[in-house]
């Protein structure tokens, strides 16, 4: 099974960035994170950050929320992006820390990570690193970040413990994760968690509230918190959940306001005793 997801994750994000680089359209569909109509992942940039970066970086973008806006960023700082997509959080994260500092961008896709050069070609911001890897396994050395951040990337795995741990590890002592991620509240229906479409459309992978916090707490992380950014009531749910061969009638209104996009805060102890550390 965690074969088949990361497959289907690889391939449906891959065609996400060919279309970008082949046509400049973004992805549409209800099963696409990214489309304009799309409850999850439209409206999360504002002028002054689109403003800032080319439309392509723009058009890619799959995320939930919108990391930058709400993590603190210092300039100098090292910043990761896990599941970094078509740049756009880490060209404007490169903005935030300065060129004394250095974004990177990790993801698996092979096509993504062309589109992200490109795009960081187009912005003409040096301070960024595009790494190919996966965010279950970073390759970046121990205690080499500030910040981590991610935006609706973390729920795609199917080892979220292994993601939380590599995080950890990563992250100098003080380090913050500050990522974007939808949650829910609440057990999910089991037609939901069963369909790897819907895991690649941001909904069936996504945790519970309460065991994002325990996993954040086993992989040694201090000062959790999870703070709603969007709560996706039934009209939103059946948006997402159509054309899937689901229920959309039944299940919509079992689905009402269990999931939410929420910014996930934590921070690495500057004295390190986590399973992961040095």
């Amino acid at each position: 099974m965690n074969t088949d997801i990361k497959e289907a994750v690889r391939e449906k994000y891959g065609q996400v960035a060919l279309k970008v680089l082949d046509e400049g359209a973004s992805c549409c569909g209800s099963s696409c994170c990214g489309s304009e109509s799309d409850p999850i992942t439209s409206g999360l940039y504002d002028e002054s950050q689109s403003d800032q970066i080319p439309e392509t970086a723009l058009k890619a973008s799959l995320g939930c929320g919108n990391p930058t806006a709400l993590a603190t960023l210092n300039i100098g700082e090292t910043v990761l992006d896990l599941g970094s997509g078509g740049g756009i959080d880490v060209l404007l994260s490169a903005r935030r820390v300065g060129p004394t500092g250095k974004a990177y961008g990790l993801d698996m896709t092979d096509e993504m990570l062309e589109l992200a050069r490109e795009n960081q070609k187009k912005a003409g911001v040096e301070n960024v690193e595009f790494l190919k890897g996966e965010i279950e396994q970073i390759p970046l050395p121990d205690n080499s970040v500030d910040v981590i951040i991610s935006n609706c990337v973390i729920n795609l795995s199917a080892d979220k413990d292994k993601v939380l741990n590599e995080a950890f590890r990563v992250l100098k002592p003080g380090g913050r994760f500050a990522v974007s991620d939808v949650v829910t509240r609440g057990e999910m229906p089991p037609e939901i968690r069963e369909k790897v479409l819907l895991w690649v459309g941001c909904v069936a992978g996504a945790l519970q509230e309460s065991e994002y916090r325990s996993k954040l707490a086993a992989a040694g992380f201090e000062n959790i918190s999870v703070e709603p950014t969007r709560i996706y009531r039934s009209d939103d749910a059946r948006t997402f959940l159509s054309g899937n061969g689901i229920d959309v009638d039944s299940i919509a209104p079992q689905v009402d306001g269990k999931f939410m996009s929420a910014f996930v805060r934590a921070t690495k102890p500057r004295s390190c005793c986590g399973p992961t550390c040095c």
